[in-house]
C-alpha cells in the first residue's frame, strides 16, 4: 500500500493548527473534505492518528510518528521534483548552501574555491540561516546543503564532518588580552564569554563550554544579543571574550584582535543533507572539500 503525499500534508496541517479549522483555512479546502481525508488516511493506516476533544485536536504518538516521517518525505519529494524539472530543462545545476552564523561568509567561499578545483563550472546559491530554519529548509527541500559547527541532524537529515577547524580568541582592541602572542584556554576563567545560541538548543554553544570545562573551569558566558554578525564582531567595545575560527590578528576594521590558543583546541566543521536524497553535484561538493 503507498501512502497519499496529499493525505499526509493534511495531516501536518491539522497537528500544526491544533485543528480542522485553521488548517482548512490554510489549505483552501473545506472542514468536511479535510476531516474525510484524514479519517480516511486513518483507515488505511490502520490505526487512529489524532485525538478529538473540545480543546482541540493533538496526534497520537502514532500519528507523530508519522507526521515526522512526512515531513521528511515530502523534502524527498519536492528535492526530486526540483532534480527532475532541471535536467527536463537542460538548465545548470546549483547547488543550494546554507550556513549557519557559526560558519562565516569568509570560510564558506573558501570552501566553494576548493570545491571549483575539483568541480569546474560549479554554480552555487548561498545564504545564511540560522539553525532552526536551516534544519528546516533542508528538511522541505528548499536547500541542498547546510554548513554548521556542532548543530546535531535531525531526523532525515545526513551529517559528515569536513574539517577540523582551529579556535582562538577575540577580544577587543583594548581588552587587556589583545597584545598577547597567545592564551591558554584556562586562562579564560572570570572572563564572560560570548555564545551564538542557549546551551540545550545549540549544538555549538556547548561544544564550546564543553571545551571550557575540559580547560578545568565552569564559563561565565553571555548569549550575543546581536545575532547574523560576523563572529569576531561579538566582542567590539566589551570586556568579553569569544572563541572563533578566525585567524589571529586585528579584524573587524581593528576593533578586534584575534589571539592564538595554545595548546591547539578544534570545532568541527559540519555539512548536513537530506537523506534518501540524490545529487551528483552535492556529492562532489563534498567529495572536494573533505566529506
Amino acid at each position: 500500500m503507498g501512502l497519499d503525499l496529499r493525505k499526509l500534508e493534511h495531516l501536518v496541517a491539522v497537528a500544526e493548527e491544533g485543528g480542522f479549522t485553521r488548517a482548512a483555512a490554510r489549505l483552501h479546502l473545506s472542514q468536511q473534505a479535510l476531516s474525510t481525508s484524514v479519517r480516511s488516511l486513518e483507515r488505511e493506516v490502520g490505526v487512529p492518528l489524532l485525538r478529538r476533544d473540545a480543546g482541540g485536536v493533538t496526534a497520537l504518538p502514532a500519528g507523530q510518528a508519522l507526521i515526522d516521517d512526512a515531513r521528511v518525505l515530502h523534502g524527498v519529494a519536492r528535492s526530486a521534483l526540483h532534480r527532475a524539472r532541471r535536467i527536463g530543462r537542460g538548465g545548470t545545476e546549483v547547488l543550494r548552501i546554507g550556513h549557519t552564523p557559526a560558519v562565516t561568509s569568509d570560510e564558506v567561499t573558501a570552501l566553494v574555491h576548493t570545491a571549483l578545483a575539483g568541480v569546474p563550472g560549479l554554480h552555487t546559491d548561498v545564504h545564511q540561516h540560522y539553525p532552526p530554519r536551516l534544519a528546516e529548509d533542508l528538511l522541505g527541500g528548499d536547500i541542498d546543503l547546510g554548513l554548521c559547527r556542532g548543530m546535531r541532524p535531525e531526523r532525515g537529515l545526513t551529517r559528515t564532518t569536513l574539517a577540523q577547524d582551529r579556535l582562538a580568541v577575540a577580544v577587543a582592541a583594548d581588552h587587556h588580552l589583545a597584545g598577547r602572542d597567545h592564551v591558554q584556554l584556562a586562562e579564560l576563567a572570570g572572563e564572560r564569554l560570548v555564545v551564538w545560541g542557549d546551551p540545550g538548543r545549540s549544538g555549538y554553544t556547548d561544544l564550546l563550554l564543553a571545551h571550557c570545562r575540559q580547560a578545568g573551569f565552569e564559563p561565565d558566558y553571555l548569549r550575543n544579543p546581536i545575532q547574523g554578525t560576523p563572529p569576531v564582531t561579538a566582542v567590539i567595545a566589551t570586556n568579553h571574550v569569544a572563541l572563533v575560527t578566525a585567524p589571529p590578528g586585528p579584524a573587524a576594521g581593528g576593533r578586534t584582535q584575534v589571539v592564538e590558543l595554545r595548546p591547539a583546541v578544534f570545532a568541527p566543521l559540519h555539512a548536513l543533507w537530506p537523506a534518501h536524497t540524490t545529487g551528483d553535484v552535492r556529492d562532489a561538493f563534498l567529495a572536494a572539500t573533505g566529506g
